[in-house]
């Protein structure tokens, strides 16, 4: 007992120590987390043999993973995403797949190895490319979009490529080629009981019930049990979550959501399948189902500490005798693939009309391997499709492409800047009408200032230099210009000599702010309105001249506080006051407490902001509590 909770202790240390430092330096938590099992194994020796057992545990993180995945993805919407998913994304997965197959055989693997290795290779990181793109906010982009495409085909691909690996094994009399020359037949493979410390938990009774059978035995079989996965998710989930929601006992949620994943993993282990093949299909089964919000937020958090300690395995089972013995070269196949995989979407990219910056990002994004690689690196040795020595140095070559990862993002960063984006993009209108009144913006903020303020009879001149959403505008019936609302020629040809009134609503808030100030210029007597994101936001556009300032989420944060308090026994008269007094209250202070803001200085650390917004709070409970008094005295 003392040995298994000291063990737990170097491995929960290790990651909370590594991953908070990873994530802090943009390396993103998967490095982090395969930098604290590079540390505690290989350096500094303090887990060993014992590694591989608690992998076949941590990879309940890898199913759950998957099934997680497919809860996200109702059947309606993999069909109307078929297009890009299987365009895009399926030849990524296909032409990556042959290329490295090739490259594999020219070093004189075997056909069933070289292919295993290419299926291997051409899959990408997930969780590290969607944590950068989200961190440098370049998931709303075209080429953030396509990347996204390819990792969710790839997610997706992972589960009939595990079901489609066994078909490749290997006789037991064929011989296999390592990268370093040496040959090494399947008589050098581990046993049927050494077997179990290098593959998944999903092939532990593999050999047991499906050695025996052919290729197309296996195949059948998996499609029996695929079969019986879906009609099960589809006529008796439900009917058990209804039973689990009358004992009303939250624990029972968690309890059901961790019985479907070991059961599954159960099921498909008995007929020698992979569970994360079950478990992908039973989350896209439940989908659409009502209970699958608890079943997200039940598992996550054992999702996110399993798959974290799969990936500790994997670093602390890094060979790294064989790394220095083969550096140069494990190094050189590692920066082949990049740039092959890099070739190969590029091309794809600019097939699909990916240009400039959205190309590049395309290409550099997925260039690398992924974790998905080391779990099938592990299934291929476990069924025998590939020997010890290659599994060891392609576990190598997807670690290494890992690490290069941010590397390939930083690159991106220095050719967007140097490169100019040749994307091709409609020519700006010419702007032929002017009115009183100027809308700068028109997302979703713009568009409903814009619909009431013509509803009542004023004409506006609309601008915005986002071409989709002014096409938007004019299918809806609304007359809108495509420009930069920031540049002065075309404020000039919109009218901002003679309007009244201009409503800047952009999302950027530098370009509000620079917008504001330069129109506060050019015209003292301008009437302007202007969306805030924030407190922070209101102060900077009040300094650059604003007149209104409406912060985006704050009429609409009045009006739920008002509906709670209706809900919790006021009437709509008291509700409705109280929501009138918090808003002229709010507003009274925001105007004093930007006398004493400071750009320069945090909020939380000006002594002067926090004491007086402290004065100001007290105020607003003292007028609640008048307020209250006096409506005693007037109903009495």
């Amino acid at each position: 007992m003392e040995g298994f909770l000291f063990q737990a202790s170097i491995y929960l240390a290790a990651a909370v120590i590594a991953v908070p430092i990873a994530a802090r330096l943009g390396l993103g938590s998967v490095l982090g987390y395969l930098a604290a099992g590079i540390l505690i194994g290989p350096l500094l020796g303090l887990v060993g043999s014992e590694t591989q057992d608690v992998q076949h545990f941590a990879e309940f993180g890898v199913v759950m993973m998957l099934f997680l995945i497919g809860l996200e993805l109702e059947p309606r919407t993999l069909w109307d995403m078929r297009h890009r998913l299987l365009g895009l994304g399926g030849l990524q997965i296909t032409v990556s797949t042959l290329a490295l197959m090739g490259i594999a055989m020219a070093y004189d693997q075997s056909w069933s190895v070289a292919l295993a290795i290419g299926l291997t290779l051409s899959l990408s990181s997930t969780a590290i490319v969607l944590q950068t793109l989200t961190e440098k906010g370049l998931m709303q982009t075209a080429g953030g979009r396509s990347v996204f495409s390819v990792l969710l085909t790839q997610d997706i691909a992972v589960i009939p490529i595990l079901a489609f690996l066994p078909l490749l094994a290997v006789s037991r009399s064929e011989a296999l080629v390592s990268p370093d020359g040496s040959i090494s037949r399947v008589t050098d493979l581990p046993t049927e009981g050494h077997a179990d410390t290098h593959g998944p938990a999903a092939a532990e009774a593999a050999f047991n019930l499906i050695d025996s059978l052919p290729a197309w035995g296996v195949t059948l079989v998996t499609v029996g049990a695929i079969a019986g996965i879906i009609l099960t998710g589809v006529f008796f989930t439900r009917p058990v979550f209804r039973y689990i929601h009358l004992a009303k006992l939250r624990e029972m949620y968690t309890a059901l959501a961790l019985l479907i994943i070991v059961g599954i993993s159960f099921i498909m282990m008995l007929v020698g399948l992979s569970p994360a093949l079950g478990a992908f299909l039973a989350g896209v089964v439940l989908a659409s189902s009502e209970f699958r919000h608890e079943l997200e937020t039940d598992l996550e958090p054992f999702k996110g500490l399993l798959l974290g300690l799969f990936f500790i395995t994997v670093g602390a089972g890094i060979n790294f005798t064989l790394l220095a013995e083969n550096a140069l070269v494990i190094v050189g196949m590692a920066l082949l693939v990049i740039i092959v995989k890099g070739l190969i979407l590029s091309i794809l990219g600019r097939l699909f009309r990916l240009r400039g910056r959205d190309k590049w990002l395309f290409a550099l994004g997925l260039a690398q391997a992924g974790e998905f690689g080391f779990v099938l690196v592990s299934f291929s040795v476990a069924t025998g499709v590939m020997p010890d020595a290659v599994a060891e140095t392609l576990l190598l070559v997807v670690a290494l492409s890992m690490l290069i990862t941010p590397l390939l993002f930083i690159l991106y960063e220095v050719i967007s800047k140097r490169s100019v984006d040749t994307s091709i993009a409609p020519p700006e209108d010419e702007i032929d009408t002017a009115g009183p009144i100027i809308i700068a913006g028109v997302g979703r903020f713009g568009q409903m200032v814009n619909r009431m303020v013509q509803a009542s009879g004023f004409d506006t001149v609309v601008l915005d230099h986002n071409p989709e959403t002014i096409a938007v505008m004019r299918r809806f019936g609304f007359k809108a210009f495509l420009g930069d609302p920031t540049r002065a020629d075309i404020l000039r040809k919109a009218g901002l000599a003679d309007a009244k009134v201009l409503v800047v609503s952009l999302d950027d808030q530098k370009s509000a702010r620079a917008l504001v100030r330069y129109a506060r210029k050019e015209r003292p007597d301008l009437h302007i309105v202007v969306r805030a994101h924030d407190r922070t936001d209101v102060y900077n556009l009040y300094q650059a001249g604003a007149n209104d300032i409406v912060r985006e989420m704050f009429d609409s944060s009045l009006r739920a506080g008002r509906y709670v308090l209706e809900r919790m026994g006021l009437s709509e008269y008291e509700a409705a006051e109280a929501q009138r007094l918090f808003y002229h209250h709010d507003r009274k202070s925001v105007r004093e407490l930007a006398d004493v803001w400071r750009p320069d200085v945090a909020p939380q650390d000006n002594e002067a902001y926090v004491a007086r917004a402290k004065e100001l709070q007290k105020d607003l409970e003292t007028a609640f509590l008048n307020r209250g008094e006096d409506d005693e005295k007037k109903s009495a």
